[in-house]
């Protein structure tokens, strides 16, 4: 488990936390690497990896299966942003971003269907309540 920090930013999590936020959504062998990123490797990786032309909060990108490769790419600017406009802290918000992540990496897809997403919103729940961190879904 490698964390990378390509941007800066006092509020950016140790890597021991970050460790204990994916250790609490590891279900299966894996190895990961979360990297924080500023807007433009954001914007770029959104861009070349999935079209779209703009920095998103957290990437997944999968390599291997069984066990699991793969990285986690979360962008600080995006992460940030998103945090103040819903009201919560961004500790919170970077924990959820991350076992979010996470359960992608493990095979999780929130997009595939009404029951998919329940069972993965759900999973994040109970991830998060370990760590003291309020419903990231609820209103």
């Amino acid at each position: 488990m490698c964390v990378q920090y390509a941007c800066a930013g006092e509020e950016l999590p140790a890597r021991a936390q970050v460790r204990r936020w994916v250790s609490a959504a590891q279900e299966k062998p894996l190895s990961a690497t979360v990297r924080f990123v500023d807007l433009a490797e954001g914007r770029q990786l959104n861009r070349d990896f999935r079209g779209k032309d703009y920095a998103t909060n957290v990437l997944s990108f999968v390599y291997e299966e069984d066990p699991v490769v793969g990285d986690l790419v979360v962008c600080l600017p995006v992460a940030r942003r998103e945090a103040a406009e819903q009201g919560k802290p961004l500790k919170a918000h970077l924990a959820h971003l991350i076992v979010h992540g996470m359960l992608h990496l493990q095979g999780y897809d929130h997009e595939t269907g009404d029951e998919d997403a329940a069972r993965m919103e759900a999973r994040e729940r109970e991830i998060l309540a370990r760590f003291g961190i309020a419903d990231p879904y609820r209103d």
